[in-house]
Formats: structure tokens, sequence, C-alpha cells
């Protein structure tokens, strides 16, 4: 996937991120990933269609979804991945990409965004390599972006 695609979820990821949870996140090295569903992730996919066809992939280990909706709601203690919990994290992966989209529009290409879709099925993209932006939250944990052109 082009550089000039990815900038943008890099630089909307530490805007909202730190928007909505005070915390700067840091970004580590990209690199081309298998991208693995296991149980104990909440895997959020956003797809991306027009001057570029894509999915955007969110994923959580669940304790570090968790401690972001909580970090999200002001520290209010959240115990379970309950609908709540899902439609947070869902809108934190709807806003990272519909900043992105905004950005990637100001360069000239226009994109759309459908709306966020927590996975179901977590082995629907066994085998799948793609290019993967792993983020660190301080004390909340890691996660990781992948993007499937």
């Amino acid at each position: 996937m082009n550089a000039q695609y990815i900038n943008p979820f890099l630089t909307s990821s530490i805007h909202v991120i730190e928007a909505m949870m005070q915390v700067k996140p840091s970004i580590g090295q990209l690199v081309l990933k298998t991208l693995q569903g296991r149980s104990d992730l909440l895997m959020l996919k956003i797809g991306i269609v027009g001057a570029f066809q894509g999915e955007v992939i969110f994923c959580f280990p669940q304790d570090v979804a968790l401690k972001i909706v909580s970090s999200m709601m002001g520290g209010y203690p959240v115990a379970e991945l309950d609908d709540m919990c899902r439609s947070a994290i869902s809108e934190l992966g709807n806003m990272i990409s519909g900043n992105a989209s905004t950005m990637l529009y100001n360069e000239g290409i226009v994109v759309d965004i459908t709306p966020p879709n927590i996975m179901s099925d977590d082995h629907c993209y066994a085998e799948c390599k793609a290019i993967t932006i792993p983020l660190s939250l301080n004390d909340i944990g890691d996660f990781d972006i992948f993007m499937i052109a």
C-alpha cells in the first residue's frame, strides 16, 4: 500500500487518541504482518472505497479495549466487552478512519469509509498479510492497525 495512503491514518490515530484519551500514542515500526484472528482480540473492520479500495482492521487485545473505553469515559471502570464497549471502540475506529479520509481528500484522493463492523469470525483473514501499524498507549497497552489494499 502506498505511503501516501498510510500516513493520514498514522496522523489521524495520534490526533484522535490524544483528543479522546489525553494519551500520546507511540507508533512502532511499520511491518508486513499476517493478520491472525484470535478469540482474545476485539477486531474492528472499516472498509475504504473510492480512489483506492481496502480495509482498515483495528485489532485490540480485550484488556486493552476495556482500558481504552474506560479512558474514553473519563476513567469510569469498564469490566466487560458489552454493547456499550463495542460501540465506543467502533466510534474510535470510525473517528480515526473518517479523519484520515478527510486528510486524503485534502490531498486530492477521494475515498469514503464504510460503517464500522465488529468482526465475529476470527478466522476470516487467516494467512492474510497486511501493512501493520503498531500503537502503544503508555499504561493502557498496545494494539495494531492493519491496512489491507
